[in-house]
């Protein structure tokens, strides 16, 4: 296969009517108006909305796509952009524009008005799928983007400044067009997290989609009759990626939009889900519902439930523990990886390494791994703390137009730097934190995920976040912002006489009680923490200010 299209073409031909994709909009979230509504009923007030769709439907409907925007002139490398929520028409239209041969740009749905017109700038994008939840930001910034050639509605009541998607697109020709590519051409632009200012634009070719499918595949085992539960949103690697496993051997896949845990235990047990991918919040939430009894298990078909796994930021292995007490049956896995390594997998703990919890694992399929010194190309010695580097196929390309950044992470030999601090133990390696996010205390270094798992740990933490705040004796001292479980207390006293387990440079020299901000997919923003808690956000804190 020399594109990933290729794969949705054989699906289309193999299993033309067995289901690939479900929808499941929850009345949590609220009934997502797709350009189909008018089909559909106008409000189900009191259970979930499904609608689903075939491999021929699929791969029909990612043709007229790309047969569009060919007919509109588009040519190969052309940049489209995407920015819908978690819907059935994301998938054929991210898989209409490589068919095509254009570049897929998947944008963030938080993104603001500003930092959307940045990414669509960045990215040279002539064109822009959007969703009616965006309606307003993509008309703030209408006149200011005079490279965008097509702003395409995917809804009804199409706004003035758009055109309707449905109208243009349903009755385009089904075939697939004949536009020649290889696995080297370049397939998306993915942006980085942006958790360190802008987001940088992530050059990814076929090659790097297609051994994401390979790596996903070989690490869990799909088999056409698996069922994978989707819940983060597409337009990320860690959501995506995962799906790959599914998508290459044919499986359905079920996309839900609400992480409460009845919703999802509910679309496990009437999808008969097999394979779910959580964010550490939506475990904990699942854990905690059940433990408080507002959910009941028996009331849910799980059996077929064979494994859960967990990516997107450090795993405490005190929630593995509880899971495992929960679900002793379940295979367990952990997932590391970037998007600059076309998301997850690059790392992995394995199912059968479940007496390693705590750490990332592995070298992934068809990866390699080693961790260096501040030069990134020296190994350190065993069992020093240095920077993580992958190698693999799924390195990116570049970042786009941004040369200066693709030298300092792309080395010699095309080794990935991933500013991860790990260290290796046992043949395992363990993530000690980002580069970025050490505490110099004293002149010791503080890695804030060692002190968070150690928190966690207590059965009153919700969620919990350790960051540096600025000390003029020390330098830096670390801060944890710690989030209550919902109907029980804590105070300043209890967390410091649990901290005495710790050594005493690695207790918190601050607490402070309040909401931990993570991003979509589930990173502690602490950059966002350090603005808030830092100096003169400090002292808003204390005095009940919003900074």
């Amino acid at each position: 296969m020399n594109t990933i299209a290729d794969i949705l073409e054989r699906n289309a031909r193999e299993w033309p009517d067995d289901v690939a994709l479900v929808e499941i909009d929850t009345p949590d979230e609220g009934l997502h108006k797709t350009w189909r509504e008018a089909e559909l009923v106008e409000s189900v007030p009191d259970k979930a909305f499904r609608d689903e769709m075939t491999w021929r439907d699929f791969n029909e409907r990612s043709n007229r796509f790309a047969n569009f925007l060919l007919s509109r002139g588009f040519k190969k490398g052309d940049k489209v952009a995407i920015l819908l929520m978690n819907c059935l028409e994301w998938l054929p239209i991210y898989f209409g524009v490589l068919k095509a041969g254009c570049m897929a740009v998947p944008l963030n749905f938080r993104y603001t008005a500003d930092e959307i017109k940045y990414c669509l700038d960045l990215a040279d994008a002539e064109a822009l799928v959007f969703g009616p939840e965006f309606i307003g930001r993509v008309e703030q910034i209408a006149d200011m983007i005079p490279k965008v050639k097509a702003r395409l509605y995917v809804g009804s009541d199409c706004p003035m400044f758009a055109e309707s998607y449905r109208n243009l697109v349903t009755y385009c020709n089904s075939t697939a067009p004949t536009v020649p590519m290889t696995e080297e051409d370049e397939a998306a632009i993915y942006f980085s997290s942006g958790t360190t200012g802008f987001p940088k634009a992530i050059v990814l070719q076929h090659r790097c989609l297609l051994h994401s499918c390979k790596v996903e595949q070989a690490h869990h085992g799909q088999t056409k009759d698996d069922c994978f539960l989707c819940i983060p949103p597409l337009y990320h690697t860690g959501a995506k990626m995962h799906w790959f496993g599914s998508f290459l051997v044919g499986g359905k896949a079920v996309l839900l939009k609400g992480v409460k845990p009845e919703w999802i235990l509910r679309a496990v047990s009437e999808e008969k889900c097999t394979v779910v991918w959580l964010l550490v919040p939506w475990a904990q939430d699942i854990l905690d519902a059940i433990e408080r009894g507002d959910v009941q298990l028996e009331d849910y078909k799980l059996d077929q439930w064979r494994l859960m796994h967990i990516g997107a930021q450090p795993v405490p292995p005190a929630l593995i523990k509880r899971w495992k007490a929960v679900f002793p049956h379940h295979l367990y896995d952990t997932n590391y990886g970037l998007s600059e390594s076309t998301g997850p997998g690059a790392v992995h703990l394995g199912v059968e390494n479940i007496d390693h919890v705590g750490a990332i694992g592995v070298a992934g399929y068809g990866w390699q791994t080693k961790i260096v010194t501040p030069d990134g190309v020296t190994p350190v010695k065993p069992g020093e703390v240095g920077e993580l580097a992958l190698k693999g196929p799924g390195v990116m390309k570049e970042y786009y137009k941004n040369q200066k950044a693709t030298d300092e992470i792309l080395k010699a030999d095309g080794w990935l730097l991933t500013g991860d601090m790990a260290e290796e133990r046992d043949g395992f390696i363990y993530l000690v934190d980002r580069a970025k996010d050490v505490i110099i205390t004293g002149g010791e270094n503080l890695y804030p995920v060692q002190i968070e798992d150690f928190l966690r740990s207590n059965p009153h933490v919700k969620d919990v976040a350790v960051i540096g705040l600025p000390d003029t004796r020390l330098g830096e001292i670390a801060a944890a912002i710690i989030s209550v479980k919902d109907g029980e207390t804590l105070s300043e006293q209890e967390v410091n006489d649990f901290c005495l387990g710790l050594p005493r440079y690695k207790r918190p020299r601050k607490i402070i009680f309040a909401d931990v901000p993570r991003n979509p997919t589930g990173k502690i923003e602490k950059p966002k923490l350090r603005q808030m808690y830092g100096a003169a956000g400090l002292v808003a804190h204390q005095n009940g200010l919003t900074v």
